[in-house]
């Protein structure tokens, strides 16, 4: 009677501790939800603050904010849908681009950017343009630059376009969204892409080198590929097919890290 008493206690005390230990780990896993929630709605309403408050007349700065409301949309689409931890935190990383536009576009009307924004992670390695560079292409001519101006209004925060890293700066035309097309579109975009960042410039350094090894490395074009590099980045469609904010920043494996300005 008394072995059989002692099993007894011993299954209640093993049932009791699974309980607690069950317990303790959806506790947690509230928590960190809840953090998420938290810091994604931070973010959030940050950037409709800008976006409502800012206006402007100059293009540049006009075509920003027009592409900081459209993530804006994004990731108030997300927070909605939004039930995981991994899914707020793509809603934060739409928010955060939404405010990269800002203060690009801030800079374009001469205002303060304000307080420096946490590395987006599509941007990860992928540098920033610090020489005007100009280039032709099928017969049609390409800018970009470090500022914006009349021939580069498109501001892009860095990242991956078909694997390839495409540095932040301003554009004469919103290549990245070319290449969300479909056959030609997405070759043009990356000829467009090797002539600009070709090792014909002399500023480009390692970048260069390192572009052109991905471009040999990356493979054929699927011609549909998601555009961006932090899987399911943010989650929304930006109008070319393919997740922007929130799709998969890479349509092939590039070769390797690349960093540094350009």
């Amino acid at each position: 009677m008394n072995g059989v008493l002692l099993i007894l206690a011993i299954v209640a005390i093993v049932a009791l501790i699974v309980v607690g230990v069950q317990r303790g780990g959806s506790k947690t896993q509230q928590t960190q939800l809840a953090d998420a929630r938290a810091d994604a709605q931070r973010w959030y309403e940050r950037l409709g603050g800008q976006v409502m408050n800012l206006h402007a007349d100059e293009p540049a700065a006009r075509q920003a904010l027009a592409d900081a409301g459209e993530r804006y949309n994004a990731a108030g689409g997300q927070l909605q849908q939004a039930t995981t931890v991994r899914q707020f935190e793509l809603a934060r990383e739409s928010a955060l681009e939404g405010l990269a536009y800002v203060r690009a576009a801030r800079l374009a009307m001469g205002l303060d950017p304000g307080p420096d924004l946490p590395p987006l992670a599509a941007a990860r390695g992928s540098g920033q343009l610090t020489q005007e560079r100009e280039v032709s292409v099928q017969g049609h001519a390409y800018k970009a630059g470090p500022r914006p101006g009349p021939d580069t209004p498109y501001y892009y925060p860095g990242g991956r376009v078909q694997g390839r890293p495409v540095p932040a700066g301003w554009y004469s035309t919103p290549v990245w969204k070319t290449a969300l097309g479909a056959g030609a579109g997405v070759l043009g975009g990356m000829l467009i892409f090797d002539a600009l960042f070709s090792p014909a410039f002399g500023d480009v350094g390692g970048y260069a080198d390192g572009y052109q090894d991905g471009f040999q490395d990356g493979g054929d074009f699927d011609g549909g590929g998601d555009v961006n590099s932090l899987g399911d980045l943010g989650g929304g469609d930006t109008g070319g097919g393919g997740d922007w904010g929130g799709g998969d920043w890479g349509g092939g494996d590039f070769g390797g890290d690349f960093g540094g300005d350009f």
